[in-house]
């Protein structure tokens, strides 16, 4: 079960409950407070916390629920050094038991060097942190243009339907974007107006699915790490 809402002016938050154990996660913490008042709603205790990358809208409230309620966190190898309270540290690829879901870690750099996905197949899930949005990408705050091509590649070889939960609603931005790069896109454009419907009812464009992405997301469709590269110098600039 994936619980999603609102935190900090843009950030969503997520609970993961894999329900025969009972055990449950909070992908990143943007908002230690707001996660606690969400679990108190729901009744829910944490048992983990899973860390996409170092920035302080994602890490900001380990500490704090890791004292409230002992929870175990984990994040990537790679970044281990920057992710305050860690645990378990993983390496691309690896799988770990969370009740009777395995869970694997992607290394997705790009947006920061550590960064990481959350891949669950019995959720038909995955996590992506700051590495896709819907219709978009990250900054390339410390990876390159390359490395993010190699990381939505390894994403988009996910099932077409596998639903993508990414920690910002930029939709609206994104698809502004977007169709400055594919005006003649139908499925874009398509796109564009659900979200634009979504959001004039308060509601949330995620998470998004691999086969949307790989019909409207400009950064998905690069054909080359030069092109994405070309195509995130623009968006910087837009």
């Amino acid at each position: 079960m994936i619980t999603l809402f609102p935190c900090l002016n843009d950030n969503y938050g997520f609970l993961l409950v894999e329900p025969e154990s009972g055990l449950c996660a909070t992908i990143d913490t943007p908002d230690g407070a707001e996660i606690a008042k969400e679990l108190d709603r729901r009744g829910l205790t944490l048992t983990h916390i899973f860390n996409t990358h170092h920035h302080p809208d994602h890490v900001d409230g380990n500490l704090f629920l890791k004292e409230k309620y002992g929870a175990i966190i984990v994040g990537p190898k790679a970044d281990e050094k920057r992710i305050p309270g860690i645990d378990v540290a993983l390496s691309e690829g690896e799988v770990f038991k969370f009740g009777a879901y395995d869970v694997q870690l992607i290394h997705t750099p790009g947006h920061t060097l550590g960064h990481c996905a959350y891949y669950v197949p019995d959720e038909k899930s995955v996590f992506v942190g700051d590495t896709m949005f819907t219709m978009g990408c990250g900054r390339l705050f410390e990876g390159t243009a390359a490395q993010m091509f190699d990381s939505m590649a390894k994403l988009a070889a996910l099932p077409a339907d596998t639903k993508v939960y990414c920690a910002h609603e930029y939709t609206l931005s994104n698809a502004a974007f977007a169709l400055t790069v594919e005006p003649d896109n139908q499925d874009l454009r398509a796109a564009v107006e659900a979200a634009k419907a979504l959001r004039a009812k308060g509601l949330p464009t995620v998470p998004t699915t691999i086969a949307q992405e790989l019909r409207t997301n400009p950064f998905m469709r690069a054909e080359t790490a030069e092109k994405l590269g070309e195509i995130r110098a623009a968006k910087d600039r837009f």
